[in-house]
């Protein structure tokens, strides 16, 4: 069956599929009943329930003391999905770094249009650090990837309690936004006048994000130790010499 293979992808596969599928068309039966339906035998049907429990896809109801299955809403599979990514995007980052550490040479990734951007966004958001350090041209970053956007990325950066110092350009603020606040996590500074930034830059322990201008349209991701190292030091270098908002 079609059906199937496509669940198979999401980690059903071959009698915890038939088995699921039974359990979907009969609604509310006995594990004998479903694993009849489904052509499985009865002793490898319980074991495959037990799975199917723990990963909230059916429920067990007691009646008359026999064991009934229930099937949940189908719409559990793609909260499944979700949390498992969620899971691979908070381990990723540790992956990447013992990666780099394995093979030495810095790792560089680009990435073009809006959705690059809003890739590298959730990339820094991923990173495993208490603090982010950032170099923002506010003009860009309002116009791509756009208001929205970087409001989702400080939602989420405060539920991950992670905390953001920024410099900014006074030169470069369209709107009285995103300012100094204990809230939102976030301390700012204002380099001097003449000072205009076109690259967004994000320092996120050993990884540098970097978002370009409207006009160029990409964002970079660059893992090295040393790179970010330098980055940092240039930060600290502007936060010193910067104004307080």
């Amino acid at each position: 069956m079609e059906i199937e293979h496509k669940l198979a992808a999401l980690g059903l596969v071959g009698k915890k599929a038939r088995f699921y599928l039974a359990a979907l068309e009969l609604g509310d039966e006995t594990v004998t009943r479903v694993a009849r339906q489904a052509g499985i035998e009865r002793t490898t049907a319980y074991a495959l329930f037990e799975k199917l429990l723990e990963e909230g896809l059916v429920t067990r109801m007691e009646r008359g003391g026999r064991t009934h299955i229930v099937a949940e809403d189908p719409d559990v599979l793609i909260r499944n999905l979700e949390d498992r990514q969620r899971s691979l995007n908070d381990i990723l980052p540790e992956l990447r770094a013992i990666y780099t550490r394995t093979h030495g040479a810095p790792r560089f990734r680009l990435y073009d249009g809006k959705e690059g951007i809003r890739t590298v966004l959730n990339a820094v958001l991923a990173a495993p650090v208490s603090e982010i350090c950032g170099i923002l041209s506010m003009r860009e970053l309002l116009a791509v990837p756009g208001p929205k956007a970087l409001g989702d990325f400080i939602r989420t950066r405060v539920e991950n309690g992670t905390r953001l110092r920024v410099i900014r350009s006074q030169s470069e603020e369209t709107h009285d936004i995103w300012r100094q606040s204990d809230d939102e996590l976030r301390e700012v500074r204002y380099t001097p006048s003449s000072d205009a930034f076109r690259i967004t830059t994000f320092i996120c322990g050993g990884m540098v994000a970097l978002i370009s201008s409207r006009r160029e349209n990409y964002g970079l991701i660059v893992d090295s130790e040393e790179f970010a190292g330098l980055q940092q030091a240039l930060f600290e270098t502007m936060w010193q010499t910067g104004r307080p908002a």
